[in-house]
């Protein structure tokens, strides 16, 4: 599985709470971003279903 970049655009203050959060836990920030996204798709799939990957190429 290939590592893709994404940039977003955040408030200021939201990203001095990630950043307070992800020290709390040990993380960096990136890291604990995966952990958000990877907990929301979870919680995703459980109430609508596996989300179905398809094949680009």
């Amino acid at each position: 599985m290939a590592i893709k970049s994404l940039s977003i655009r955040i408030d200021e203050n939201l990203l001095h709470k990630l950043h307070t959060v992800s020290d709390y836990e040990g993380r960096s920030a990136n890291s604990q971003i995966n952990i958000l996204i990877r907990d929301c798709i979870e919680k995703f799939e459980k109430e609508h279903g596996e989300i179905e990957i398809k094949d680009n190429n």
